[in-house]
């Protein structure tokens, strides 16, 4: 767990220590100060009328016992009424305020989260941990702004209002009511923290390894099994469980533990409070009054406690969304002039260089090509050759190391990156299909899109006989990752939304993977004549058949262009690319003679 799980929290307990793990999270609650603030006076308001009403009942009741006349009542009557209604009206006020808020507000932490989990592209985080942090770590926020600030605050407004109104009748009772507040409110809370402080900070990786854990025995059955390691990843997973049950049963034990002090806190001070006020010579009504009144005081107080050990809970989860968060402010940069991306432009790489690590070998390696509007260019190679990088520097989700890349004549990177993909995008590596349905998944290219585009392409990418032949059409369900299709089935989707969404930089890595040797190159065909005019086309394959009518083919090995030109120039030319050709070439016929 801790070589899997600890680089990810150190990155948030730094985080944290650098500006607060609390501060970098709620720097996005900015936009909803008003509304937070408006839910703490709700609940303020909520939890002082619950304490006026108890006060005002005892009164009533204890008045009542005397038998005075009706009208010396009739105030207190109608005032338990309001308070006991007001109470509700107040809470779910209250609780509609504070929960629009902070749902607002989650919405925006989890497109930060996700945005720089894509961004970023770690290998440690792998699909279970980035789970557990778009869910039960961004949960983690919502419960800190509904669970600790927004009671915690109103407790402490109550409080200070309980002991001005204790002290009209008895400032001596005050005093030793604001003793009772500052042990429930302050000493309590602190306690809380000290003991669960140590066992919260091993929850929240915990639950991150375990939902990984879940994911693995779920998606991975079928490989644990032919390894014949289920019972040992089951085994790593009991026992993650297993602590995890026993550091929360640890929680539980002393979270009675503080709990009870608070009850034995809230009613030694309601006796000290009694004594006092009999011996200042208070009526005994009203000493009645301030015993109820401090019960309920100190019942809103320890809140605290509560939120304080919600708090304690919630640090871990905190850090390790903090960590995921752009917590730098911003320096604001001069606007760059408009440019219109959902019109074709001309694209160059000058020079690109792009090395992952420092002392690694580059993965491009000062590679140039020019893609002007309406080109047509092949990037092949072997394995490892830097063409997937190509693509992701194409994209903007790799920057060069060195070099730079234009988009109508201005620095790739000067683009917004919610701009970029109005005029940049395709069919990228591992493209991914969503549990939802064809129409789905494809609208996901266009969402205008009707029927008939829809139909064109699909029919270019050649699924549409299968989408006819299934009995809910358009509304067949694919499942989890495209889990109901095929391999060719699910890359011929990708690549119908790819065609739907039509930039005009259009990037097809690898469009025909899994498919025979003859659809491959039929669907390469209608793909590239489906087209639009004037856009341009890079198209990254392993396979060198339908090449022949691209305006260019850029073969690399290494990071390194070692040959360009035209298919029927480098076929004719010793080299890497006739070699493969001819390879290729014996491979299909063979492919073909033996096919039924």
């Amino acid at each position: 767990m801790s070589a899997e799980h600890g680089p990810e929290v150190g990155a948030g307990v730094a985080s944290a220590g650098r500006v607060g793990a609390e501060r970098a999270v709620l720097r996005l609650a900015r936009p909803y100060l008003g509304r937070l603030a408006g839910a703490g006076l709700l609940a303020a308001a909520t939890e002082f009328a619950g304490l006026a009403l108890m006060a005002t009942a005892t009164w009533l009741l204890m008045s009542a016992a005397g038998r005075p006349p009706l009208d010396r009542l009739t105030v207190a009557i109608v005032a338990v009424r309001a308070l006991a209604i007001s109470r509700g009206v107040f809470r779910y006020t209250e609780r509609l305020a504070g929960h629009d808020a902070v749902l607002r507000m989650i919405t925006d932490v989890r497109a930060r989260v996700f945005a720089t989990l894509t961004a970023r592209r770690d290998t440690r985080h792998r699909s279970g941990d980035v789970l557990s942090r778009l869910v039960s770590d961004v949960e983690a926020v919502q419960d800190l702004l509904l669970r600790v600030l927004v009671p915690g605050a109103a407790a402490a407004l109550v409080g200070v209002l309980a002991v001005a109104t204790a002290a009209l009748i008895s400032p001596p009772a005050a005093g030793v009511l604001a003793l009772g507040l500052v042990v429930a409110a302050v000493a309590l809370p602190a306690l809380a923290t000290a003991v669960t402080r140590r066992s919260a900070a091993e929850v929240a990786p915990l639950r991150g390894a375990l939902a990984t854990d879940a994911v693995d025995l779920t998606h991975g059955a079928a490989d644990l099994a032919a390894f014949g390691a289920t019972d040992a990843a089951l085994r790593v997973a009991e026992q993650r469980a297993g602590r995890l049950a026993r550091l929360e049963r640890r929680l539980a034990a002393t979270g009675f533990a503080v709990d009870a002090a608070g009850v034995l806190t809230a009613g030694l001070t309601a006796a000290a409070v009694v004594l006092v006020a009999l011996a200042s010579d208070v009526p005994g009504v009203l000493v009645g009054v301030l015993a109820v009144g401090t019960l309920a005081a100190v019942e809103v107080a320890l809140a605290l406690v509560s939120a304080a050990r919600q708090w304690t809970q919630l640090r871990p989860g905190l850090a390790r969304v903090a960590a995921l968060l752009d917590v730098e402010e911003p320096t604001a940069t001069p606007a760059p002039p408009a440019t219109d991306l959902a019109e074709p432009h001309d694209l160059r790489f000058v020079e690109v260089s792009v090395r992952y690590r420092t002392g690694a070998a580059p993965a491009l390696d000062g590679v140039s090509l020019d893609l002007p509007a309406g080109r047509r260019i092949a990037v092949v190679g072997p394995s490892g050759a830097g063409k997937s990088t190509l693509a992701a520097v194409l994209t903007g989700a790799v920057r060069p190391t060195s070099g730079h890349v234009t988009l109508a004549g201005r620095d790739l990177g000067t683009y917004a990156e919610e701009d970029l993909p109005r005029s940049v995008g395709g069919l990228l590596a591992e493209a991914y299909v969503f549990h939802a349905t064809v129409r789905e998944n494809l609208l996901l290219g266009r969402a205008g899109a009707d029927e008939d585009e829809l139909t064109a392409a699909v029919r270019a990418a050649g699924l549409l006989d299968w989408v006819r032949a299934q009995p809910a059409g358009w509304d067949t369900l694919v499942g989890e990752e495209g889990g109901q299709l095929s391999g060719g089935q699910r890359q011929r989707l990708a690549l119908a939304r790819a065609l739907l969404a039509a930039p005009p930089v259009l990037v097809l890595d690898e469009p025909t993977e899994g498919l025979d040797p003859t659809a491959a190159d039929a669907v390469l065909a209608s793909a590239l004549a489906a087209t639009p005019a004037g856009h341009s086309v890079l198209l990254i394959s392993h396979r060198l058949s339908g090449l022949a009518d691209l305006d260019e083919i850029v073969v690399l090995d290494g990071g390194r262009v070692i040959q360009r030109g035209r298919h029927a120039e480098l076929v004719a030319t010793p080299g890497w690319y006739r070699d493969q050709w001819l390879l290729q070439a014996a491979a299909e016929r063979g492919y073909l003679a033996l096919a039924p």
